[in-house]
C-alpha cells in the first residue's frame, strides 16, 4: 500500500489508501541487479471508485489511459525506467499525476462560426475560373 497522499493540484488530492503498489522484477539490461532486486513498480488506481475525482475527470482519465485500464476500471502504471525502487515509485506517481491533470483540464471553448470575407470569396472564384481556363486549353484543337 502506498501510504502518502498524491497531491495533483489545489482541488484534487488522491488519498494514500486509494493507491496500491506492487514491486516486480524489471526486464532489460542491468545484470545481477535486475535479476535479484524487484525494482519495477506497478501502481494501481481504481478510477471509478475514487471519491477524489468527479465524474467528468473519471471519464476523461479512463479514455486517456486506454489499454492501461482493466475492464473493472483499475488503472495500472508500470515504471521500470530507473535502477532504484524509489525513483521508479516517484516516476509512476508522477505519470499518474500527469494523466489526471490532463483529464481534469477544461474542455476547449466551442468553435465560433465565421463567414468568409468578401475578398476571400473573390479570390476563390478568380482561382476557380483560372483553373477552368487551364483545363479548357487542354482540349482538342478545333479544325477550322
Amino acid at each position: 500500500m502506498a501510504s502518502d497522499a498524491l497531491y495533483i493540484n489545489d482541488r484534487i488530492t488522491i488519498a494514500g489508501w486509494e493507491l496500491s503498489e506492487q514491486f516486480v522484477l524489471a526486464g532489460g539490461p542491468g545484470g545481477q541487479n535486475v535479476n535479484k532486486v524487484a525494482t519495477a513498480v506497478q501502481l494501481f488506481f481504481n478510477i471509478p471508485n475514487s471519491p477524489s475525482l468527479n465524474d467528468r475527470v473519471k471519464a476523461n482519465a479512463i479514455r486517456l489511459a486506454g489499454r492501461r485500464v482493466s475492464k473493472d476500471g483499475v488503472l495500472m502504471i508500470e515504471a521500470s525506467r530507473f535502477r532504484s525502487q524509489d525513483r521508479n515509485r516517484e516516476d509512476a506517481r508522477e505519470r499518474l499525476k500527469e494523466l489526471i491533470l490532463e483529464a481534469a483540464a477544461p474542455p476547449p471553448p466551442p468553435r465560433k462560426k465565421t463567414k468568409p470575407t468578401k475578398g476571400s470569396i473573390e479570390r476563390r472564384l478568380k482561382e476557380k475560373s483560372g483553373r477552368s481556363e487551364v483545363k479548357k486549353m487542354r482540349g482538342r484543337v478545333g479544325g477550322d
